[in-house]
């Protein structure tokens, strides 16, 4: 199979931040179903949600309510219920939510279900911001999983969460550990990065030869109304074009194309792997 089809859904909070996780998360999952099912009628393949896709973006706060977002991966409600959702629509699904490791341990974690429904791992959000309207280290440990890579029905996919895209280093790794698309689902808002938004990502691909995929919600949430989650979640090649992108201001599913021959041919073009020194950049590591 060499064409797939990518889906990336973006969403704004569905629910109130008086009211619990749990009935937050009811409302979140019941607003995402009939995208799911959006995506399938249109022949996705892959799909993926927005950064701790069934809650309000909460690190504006520093309020432990929110720990009781978190669940267990892959035990818990939401994991379960996207493998169902796989199975039925024979859909690799990537699953962005809360973790509960353990009472008191906490990560920003993506679970990847493969397209028969079972569970191939999962990735903890690796660089942790701390500043104004964004404290996360509140909330999350730094990750500890490493580059991992998910073989799937029909492509290798690796996640880079929010905060993660302003580091090279994983997109490198990712890229090297043979991955052909990198999702990364984020909570940002217009100001200070949105510029950003269309700069790293693309030059990221270009650099790795790999597609990537970058989720944004969309809205303000109160009562801590940081900004606006300006959306505009995109599929970007591997020359670094954007070939499909959401709306800046409103929910919806946007449905791109990969090709994985197109890979082949940008690598094969910028020799940017077999030009690599690695031997050189351990002083790298020292700064």
């Amino acid at each position: 199979m060499s064409t797939i089809k990518v889906g990336l859904i973006q969403t704004a909070l569905h629910g109130d931040t008086s009211e619990s996780p749990q009935a937050i998360k009811k409302k979140m999952l019941d607003a995402h179903i009939p995208f799911i099912e959006e995506a399938a009628a249109k022949g996705v393949q892959v799909l993926s949600f927005q950064e701790v896709f069934n809650q309000p973006y909460f690190c504006p706060s520093q309020d432990k309510k929110w720990y009781g977002a978190a669940e267990a991966i892959p035990d818990g409600e939401t994991t379960r219920l996207m493998q169902e959702y796989a199975r039925k629509y024979n859909m690799v699904i990537v699953v962005p939510i809360y973790e509960e490791q353990m009472p008191g341990v906490y990560y920003n974690t993506a679970a990847v279900i493969d397209a028969d429904g079972s569970y191939l791992g999962k990735y903890r959000k690796t660089h942790i911001p701390q500043v104004a309207g964004f404290w996360e280290k509140f909330f999350f440990k730094p990750g500890n999983s490493g580059w991992p890579v998910f073989k799937t029905a029909y492509c290798n996919i690796g996640v880079y969460i929010c905060y993660d895209r302003h580091f090279p280093e994983g997109w490198r790794g990712l890229a090297l550990a043979g991955a052909d698309l990198i999702v990364n689902p984020s909570a940002t808002v217009a100001g200070l990065s949105q510029y950003l938004w269309e700069l790293e990502q693309p030059a990221s691909a270009a650099a790795n030869g790999v597609y990537i995929a970058a989720i944004n919600r969309v809205g303000r949430e109160q009562p801590w109304d940081i900004g606006e989650f300006y959306g505009s979640s995109y599929l970007v090649n591997p020359r670094g074009k954007i070939v499909a992108q959401a709306s800046a201001d409103k929910e919806e599913l946007v449905v791109g194309e990969m090709d994985l021959q197109l890979i082949r041919e940008v690598r094969d073009t910028w020799q940017f792997f077999r030009d690599r020194r690695p031997e050189t950049y351990g002083p790298l590591t020292d700064i």
